[in-house]
């Protein structure tokens, strides 16, 4: 289950790769625009408004998000689907995805078929985090090891479940797109409040943490318990600095056009 609320309290750090990926976006007129992934449906609301004469379409798994995308009373068409059954449609001009694909495995199959299916011209742009070697995913993945969680947790964390910029270039060139990729290095400042938990565990409660707070949902008592040692840790890890937490975070973004060979 995704909590929408969870997931925007950090809404101006989450919301600015979005901008950044489809900044890179041409000015053109799409005839459709697809938002996979949409989550709350804010950021798809900028699609619309930015392509006005384009239909939108907003596309996630989780029915909360969607609940609070439909909320929104935009233009937008939102729906529950599953990203790896979608099919592009002939008039699908530009698909967005941001922060979505890192949750689907296998799904550098997905971008392969997508490429081939997409109208010739059409831009893939997508963006995931990949953070993954990062002190708060090392912190998460050890503690989910340790003797009394591993059964339960182990299985759901994984190590490396993007690629790097390169990689998803290999990826889309060998499908026959013009690629643009790059990584980002985002330094966010998150401030710390008297008394609250260390704000890297409130960014992980939105997103890392879903998995495993799904998996003890019906065990407070240990949910409890894993969460208190895990800030600890995490407080460690990311010391305060002027009442500050420095969190750095990486991601990786590519535009794919289809139908043309650099």
């Amino acid at each position: 289950m995704w909590d929408p609320t969870a997931y925007q309290r950090y809404g101006d750090e989450r919301s600015r790769p979005f901008f950044d990926l489809t900044g890179r976006l041409p000015d053109e007129r799409p005839r459709a625009v697809v938002d996979l992934g949409c989550g709350p449906g804010n950021l798809t609301v900028a699609l619309a408004a930015r392509w006005p004469g384009a239909a939108v379409t907003g596309l996630d798994s989780s029915p909360e998000m969607i609940s609070k995308a439909l909320a929104l009373e935009s233009p937008v068409a939102f729906a529950v689907a599953d990203l790896r059954e979608w099919v592009p449609g002939p008039e699908d001009d530009v698909v967005v995805s941001n922060a979505a694909l890192q949750w689907v495995a296998g799904h550098e199959e997905l971008l392969t078929r997508w490429a081939g299916q997409l109208p010739g011209g059409a831009r893939l742009a997508v963006q995931v985090p990949g953070n993954f070697d990062a002190a708060s995913h090392r912190t998460l993945r050890a503690l989910a090891r340790e003797p009394r969680w591993a059964g339960q947790l182990a299985p759901l964390l994984r190590d490396a479940p993007v690629r790097d910029a390169a990689g998803y270039a290999d990826l889309l060139i060998s499908a026959g797109c013009a690629v643009d990729a790059w990584e980002t290095g985002y330094l966010h400042l998150l401030p710390v409040r008297p008394g609250a938990d260390p704000p890297v565990l409130t960014w992980m409660e939105g997103t890392a943490l879903r998995p495993v707070r799904a998996a003890l949902a019906d065990d407070e008592e240990s949910w409890s318990a894993f969460r208190a040692e895990l800030a600890g840790r995490l407080a460690e890890a990311y010391p305060v600095r002027d009442s500050l937490v420095y969190f750095p975070f990486r991601r990786i973004f590519f535009v794919a056009r289809t139908g043309a060979r650099p």
